[in-house]
């Protein structure tokens, strides 16, 4: 018996070869070329009740192939909302050392004068890169002019706030403290989106 069969039929979608190769033995977690197992594919398929299947057979959530991708990543990507749900309740029930989800990077636009209400708001400029002057008149200015309430700045995940849209580039703020963290979530109404809300569900 090729390892590669189970393979074969998760991507044909041959549920019950894919349960008798199991029940005879098959590796579950064996990779092709690419490096991806069974699991990976029926992940970036969406078949839930194949990628269940080989989860209770001992496929392993967290393996991944060269590109690095979990299961759960792949899901994701290819927007396959009920096995997103299902690998991530698997993450978390994973008896053995859990690997961590890579932190989303997001961020939210806001005027300054609305982040300048905080009672310990600070300024400086850390990693701080001139803009580009295009000559248009845009309004492009150099490193030791003031910022203005009017400005527009990004409130990024980790909470640091920067007058780039790029995360540790033209950083304003960064002194994240509990104070800080409340003041976000409460008047300014900013959190993370959860992974499920920013995917679009793809059907079949």
């Amino acid at each position: 018996m090729s390892d590669l069969q189970i393979i074969r039929a998760v991507r044909d979608g041959n549920l019950g070869v894919v349960r008798e190769l199991i029940q005879s033995g098959a590796d579950v977690n064996e990779q092709d070329e690419h490096g991806w197992t069974p699991l990976n594919w029926a992940a970036g398929k969406g078949d839930l009740e194949c990628v269940t299947l080989l989860v209770d057979g001992g496929a392993d959530v967290f393996r991944v192939g060269r590109d690095q991708r979990t299961p759960y990543m792949i899901a994701l990507a290819a927007g396959r909302v009920e096995v997103v749900k299902f690998l991530r309740g698997a993450e978390d029930d994973y008896p053995g050392e859990k690997k961590q989800r890579p932190q989303r990077l997001y961020c939210k636009a806001y005027h300054l004068k609305d982040l300048r209400q905080f009672p310990g708001w600070t300024e400086s400029k850390v990693n701080w890169k001139e803009k580009r002057q295009t000559g248009r008149g845009d309004g492009n200015r150099s490193q030791e002019e003031e910022l203005s309430d009017g400005d527009v700045v990004f409130l990024h995940h980790d909470l640091t706030v920067t007058q780039s849209m790029w995360h540790s580039e033209n950083i304003i703020f960064n002194q994240v403290s509990p104070e800080w963290e409340g003041f976000c979530a409460g008047a300014l109404s900013f959190r993370v989106p959860d992974d499920l809300e920013l995917i679009v569900p793809v059907e079949g």
